[in-house]
């Protein structure tokens, strides 16, 4: 990897090593699903890490929701805030700093865009998803804006993503697996899982975790995935496919 080595403006330290791994990391590194030539809707998600005070100082973290669990698509799924591309949007970067806003209530003002990552593909949905890596330069207080699109949020430190008893293999009944966060009483799995795993990966960030440690998806999160006719697929994390 090579990797850029400024930025138009500062990041912290801690947060370089996932901005050069954005700038240079191939789709197929990220997914085995790659969107087609033509078709599919446009869509983004944002990636927004920050800082939150702790006892002890300020730690890194990174923004995480809990869909509401009666949607029709992957509901009761943690995810990055995000959504489809609007006409009114700038792009996917307009779509993916809106949807956090109506999510969340980010305020954009205080979010500095560090780029995209390649587009990738979301089967179930159709969609042609961006994800969009910023720095949240700004921190403002985040919570439920709408419950029925969103159930909870989370700022999730990322030393908490990183440790390795939090870090398991998920596992579908079909018999895909794919990885898996259990952080803030949450289970983060499918796609967000897979972009963030193997993101922090490509970045150097990973730590040594133990990846036989395999557990079935539990029956609450399979029937709102099955109610809302979420993929098995989606738990695919690389261009091997499931393993």
């Amino acid at each position: 990897m090579t990797p850029r080595t400024s930025f138009p403006y500062e990041l912290p330290e801690w947060m370089r090593p996932i901005a050069e791994a954005a700038a240079v990391v191939r789709p197929e590194e990220l997914s085995a699903f790659l969107p087609p030539d033509s078709g599919g809707r446009r869509s983004a998600v944002l990636l927004l890490f920050g800082e939150s005070e702790r006892a002890g100082g300020s730690v890194p973290d990174l923004l995480i929701i809990e869909r509401a669990h009666d949607m029709r698509s992957h509901a009761g799924q943690p995810a990055f805030p995000g959504g489809a591309v609007d006409p009114g949007d700038d792009g996917p970067i307009g779509a993916a700093l809106r949807e956090a806003a109506e999510e969340t209530g980010v305020d954009p003002a205080g979010v500095s865009v560090v780029g995209t990552l390649p587009d990738l593909w979301l089967p179930p949905s159709g969609f042609v998803v961006t994800p969009v890596l910023a720095w949240w330069r700004e921190p403002g207080p985040v919570s439920v804006m709408d419950p029925a699109e969103v159930a909870s949020v989370h700022r999730v430190a990322l030393d908490d993503l990183l440790h390795p008893d939090n870090r398991l293999r998920v596992r579908h009944p079909s018999g895909h697996e794919g990885p898996a966060f259990r952080v803030h009483g949450l289970l983060v799995w499918g796609f967000t899982a897979g972009l963030l795993s193997r993101l922090l990966e490509v970045a150097g960030l990973d730590l040594p975790w133990d990846r036989s440690r395999v557990e079935d998806l539990p029956d609450d999160l399979l029937r709102m995935a099955m109610r809302s006719a979420a993929h098995p697929g989606l738990l695919r994390d690389g261009p091997e496919g499931p393993t």
